[in-house]
């Protein structure tokens, strides 16, 4: 174990899971802001909350590139691949859970962000200590472009069932 890649994982999880959860509010207390749409929810669409965990752990993500790529140069690839895994498991636990149930529940919700902040650093911590070469950029590619979906379908949102709030989300 890392004592010091383990203290920015921790810090990580601390910073993503607060302002995650503020994110869930900026755009209401912006007055309904452009700017801030494009980074944080406009509405209750599944599309939408996944906000809460990509921005916020990119934001931190570059922060701790910035500070342990000497000493960990496989950040640039475990971070991205944390911060997919993170994104994706926030629809599939809440379509999973809600398909089984037949309903949502706003508590499980809820719980099911800050598990997905918990597998997303778990996994980047992983693959740091695993593999402490550098690897693929891909990874990096790839949360660019999920980033430029998150902004492009804030502005035009398909009418497919992720994109949409729970009450149309039948």
């Amino acid at each position: 174990m890392n004592k010091k890649l383990l203290i920015y994982i921790i810090g990580g999880i601390l910073f993503t899971s607060i302002f995650g959860t503020l994110s869930h509010f900026i755009y209401e207390w912006s007055g309904r802001n452009w700017l801030a749409g494009l980074f944080t929810p406009v509405n209750e669409s599944t599309w939408e909350h996944m906000k809460l965990l990509f921005f916020p752990m990119l934001l931190y993500g570059i922060f701790s590139w910035l500070l342990l790529r000497k000493d960990y140069p496989c950040i640039s690839f475990s971070y991205p691949i944390g911060i997919l895994a993170g994104t994706f498991a926030i629809p599939i636990l809440f379509y999973s859970y809600s398909g089984i149930l037949g309903k949502n529940y706003t508590a499980i919700d809820i719980f099911i962000f800050y598990v997905s902040v918990i597998l997303a650093f778990a996994a980047a911590y992983i693959l740091c200590l695993r593999n402490r070469e550098k690897h693929s950029l891909l990874p990096a590619l790839l949360v660019l472009v999920l980033a430029v979906c998150f902004v492009w379908f804030t502005i035009a949102p398909p009418e497919f069932g992720i994109f949409l709030p729970p009450a149309y989300d039948k």
